[in-house]
Formats: structure tokens, C-alpha cells, sequence
């Protein structure tokens, strides 16, 4: 009798167990399916793009620490400036192929994108020419070793970059 209630016992543990991981199996599994399996117009799927603009946005952003600690320091280190202008200015020309439609929160994924951006795609793309023009520039002035000038071209890229975040871009708060 004790065996059986022992048993008894430890299948309701196990079947309670069971149940409650296939719950959260099933929460990932809605989760997941909530977000577009669409192929968009750049071959892939919303999440796909939003993980490929977000890592691509953080290395901009990597590559601009990288320039405003340098514009700070007594002694930059010409070659990790040049990189990451390098960097900025490789990037630039590709930011708009990075918001294709059908990649906005309304696929699903977690994204800081207005959806601005695709209600005025007009103004979404002039704010992008300006970073794809200020970027070339940084560049050169990167190349040129003369850190005043590389200093006024991170101001001109830096405010193309504030001009969208702040009409495109969702708060961190």
C-alpha cells in the first residue's frame, strides 16, 4: 500500500511537471510564431532583418565610441580611428536596405523602429542620404590623420544620426 500511494504520489509530481513544462514550450512555441515567417522584398524574414540591422547598428555604434574616444584624447590612435570610419562609411550605404516593409513591430519583432518610418518613407529616406553623404567624409577626413577635421566630420555624421534616432526611433527608456 505504502509502494502504491509512493507511486501514486510520484506520477502526479511528474505529470504535474510535464504539464508545466509544456506550457512554457508552448509560450515560446506562440512567441516565436507570433513574429512574420514572411520573405520580404530583401529575401528575408522580419526577424531575420532586425537582427541583421541591429547588429549592424551596434557596430556603427561600437565604431562611433571608438571615434568620439579618440576626438577626446590627447593621443588617438590614428589606426582605430581610420577602422572605424572605415566602418561607418562600409555601413552607411546600406541603411536603408535595412527597413524594408514588413519589418516593423507590427511583424512581431522587438524593434526600437517607429513605424514613422514606413508611414513616411519619403522623410525616412532623406535622413538616411545624409548619413550615407556625412559618411564618406568622416572617412576622408579619418584618412587624412588631421583629428580637428575628423573631429567636425563626427559632428556632421553624429547629427545625421540624432536627426533619425530622434524621428525614427523609439526611446531606451
Amino acid at each position: 500500500m505504502k509502494l502504491t500511494r509512493t507511486l501514486l504520489i510520484a506520477s502526479a509530481a511528474a505529470a504535474l511537471l510535464a504539464s508545466c513544462g509544456e506550457k512554457n514550450a508552448d509560450a515560446g512555441a506562440s512567441t516565436a510564431a507570433s513574429v512574420s515567417t514572411d520573405v520580404l522584398s530583401n529575401g528575408m524574414t522580419a526577424l531575420e532583418t532586425y537582427e541583421l540591422r541591429h547588429e549592424a547598428m551596434e557596430e556603427i555604434g561600437d565604431a562611433f565610441k571608438s571615434i568620439a574616444d579618440a576626438t577626446r584624447s590627447s593621443n588617438p590612435d590614428l589606426a582605430v580611428v581610420r577602422a572605424a570610419a572605415d566602418t561607418v562609411a562600409d555601413k552607411a550605404p546600406q541603411v536603408g536596405e535595412w527597413f524594408p516593409v514588413g519589418s516593423s513591430a507590427a511583424s512581431g519583432v522587438d524593434t526600437d523602429a517607429l513605424d514613422t518610418i514606413w508611414e513616411r518613407p519619403e522623410e525616412f529616406a532623406d535622413a538616411v542620404v545624409q548619413f550615407e553623404n556625412a559618411a564618406p567624409k568622416l572617412q576622408a577626413a579619418a584618412q587624412s590623420g588631421d583629428m580637428s577635421a575628423v573631429g567636425d566630420a563626427f559632428k556632421e555624421v553624429g547629427a545625421s544620426c540624432k536627426n533619425c534616432h530622434e524621428t525614427f526611433r523609439a526611446d531606451d527608456d
